[in-house]
């Protein structure tokens, strides 16, 4: 399909199925977070109702078409350019029947589908608090970065009420905001059920985590490996050329 692209922008090749992105050139591409959330939930049961909160240029939505058999997977995204880019990469490959995005605020989605409605949250939020940390001049990604339209609270209580009963949340996030999430999760009912810790390097701290809740579930918590980035020569390591079939870069 003939797709129109601006002066900024490029298409790339996500080595999976055929499928492909629109990117821009000036930097606000997705990062190895977003690759690594698609994996970790890759898992979900086939025929699911999804939704993936701060969807961008559509990557985590866009590879769990690929990897799995979800019914469909609604992508919000708050940011009205970011959003006409994901509608675009939606038609280059053909997903219209599986994959819709919509230019929504997270805080709306309850007047929009009602409680109880998704069988999966799939999500990639701000990481900052608002007024921490280095503020990127590019509003775009300040935006995908720090808690400028909502926060980590807002994100998982709408999460919670959107699910359905057992309904599944995959998130990732910081290790120094795991205190918070656990503590959110707790109290808007969504069980944390898995975590994974990702390091750069073996015997690193984790600059990343990898979360799974599940709502009204009961008590119990599965830690996994650390998933390794890189070995200590700066190459890959196997579990990663796996998720990116040996081809993509990224950075952590």
């Amino acid at each position: 399909m003939e797709i129109e692209l601006k002066e900024n922008e490029r298409i790339d090749d996500l080595n999976l199925k055929g499928l492909k992105i629109i990117q821009q050139k000036d930097g606000f591409c997705f990062g190895i977070d977003s690759v690594l959330l698609s994996d970790f939930s890759k898992n979900i049961r086939n025929n699911s109702e999804v939704i993936d909160f701060g969807t961008g240029t559509g990557i985590i939505s866009i590879l769990l078409c690929g990897k799995t058999k979800l019914k469909n997977i609604v992508g919000v995204e708050v940011q009205k350019e970011v959003f006409e880019m994901a509608s675009r990469s939606i038609k280059l490959n053909n997903l219209e029947n599986r994959f819709k995005v919509i230019n929504e605020d997270i805080l709306n989605l309850e007047k929009i589908y009602g409680n109880n409605k998704f069988d999966v949250v799939v999500t990639n939020p701000p990481y900052k608090k608002r007024n921490t940390g280095l503020v990127n001049e590019n509003e775009k990604k300040q935006i995908s970065r720090h808690e400028i339209t909502a926060t980590l609270e807002d994100f998982i209580k709408v999460a919670s009420r959107i699910l359905k009963d057992k309904g599944e949340i995959y998130m990732v996030n910081r290790p120094e905001r795991l205190v918070d999430i656990f503590y959110l999760m707790r109290n808007y009912k969504l069980e944390p059920k898995e975590i994974r810790f990702i390091c750069s390097k073996q015997g690193e701290p984790p600059k990343m985590v990898l979360i799974k809740g599940v709502k009204n579930a009961k008590a119990f918590i599965k830690i996994r490996e650390d998933l390794i980035i890189y070995n200590q020569d700066g190459t890959y390591t196997e579990e990663i050329k796996n998720i990116y079939n040996d081809k993509k870069e990224g950075e952590i």
